[in-house]
């Protein structure tokens, strides 16, 4: 959520003087080193779209007020805060939100972020996350399937070998995995941390007797069984 603060500075000017002009804006991108979604010239543009770029202008409560606001209020930004040096001098502080995985549906491509909202793809995002694809709705993105991209953030097997996530329908959902191997059956996403350690043991004792044959996929939705299909 948006921090919608005003410094104690600002307040102690209040009492002091009704006319503080602003004469410097700085921005503080607190995870810039991180990521870069978004530029000061952006910021700059939006604030004087709005008629409320501070610099040169006269400070008051309701116009801080505004500038949180507003830069809170943009796509790319997950908080901000707003207040003024004793210098005159305005600070934005801000970080970016951070996207946890990709859908791209029938008519649709966005991000979910990892506070779980909806987010705009834009050329500035280049995060390697999660890719996502077939039917699939904002709720389902949101909960089941932002839940197991998170679970395979801290998964270091199964991120390096899971490409991406079909869904054909919630209980039909497959996996991808990279280097062209064997797709695997997931079916819903119930239990599926269960699911993949048992397929996990079953890869790793069963390499060199499955090695001649060709199977296009596996299905581990059924407890205690790995069933491959070739």
């Amino acid at each position: 959520m948006t921090a919608m603060l005003v410094s104690a500075v600002w307040l102690g000017y209040q009492m002091q003087s009704s006319t503080v002009q602003c004469n410097a804006l700085e921005y503080i991108i607190e995870d810039r080193k991180e990521r870069m979604y978004l530029t000061e010239n952006e910021l700059n543009q939006l604030l004087r779209t709005k008629d409320i770029y501070p610099v040169g202008k006269t400070l008051d409560r309701n116009i801080i007020h505004r500038i949180e606001q507003t830069i809170g209020h943009h796509p790319m930004v997950r908080t901000a805060e707003c207040y003024v040096t004793p210098s005159h001098r305005m600070r934005i502080r801000l970080t970016q939100r951070v996207p946890l995985l990709l859908v791209q549906s029938p008519g649709s491509v966005y991000f979910i972020d990892t506070d779980r909202k909806v987010m705009q793809v834009r050329a500035s995002v280049r995060d390697s996350v999660l890719i996502v694809t077939g039917t699939i709705g904002v709720q389902m993105a949101s909960k089941q399937l932002a839940d197991f991209a998170k679970w395979l953030q801290g998964n270091k097997y199964w991120q390096q070998r899971i490409h991406h996530v079909y869904v054909q329908s919630p209980k039909m959902i497959y996996l991808y995995m990279r280097g062209n191997q064997p797709r695997v059956l997931l079916g819903s996403m119930n239990r599926y941390d269960k699911k993949l350690a048992k397929f996990r043991v079953f890869v790793e004792n069963s390499a060199e007797a499955t090695k001649d044959k060709h199977y296009y996929e596996y299905d581990v939705r059924f407890k205690g069984q790995v069933i491959g299909r070739y």
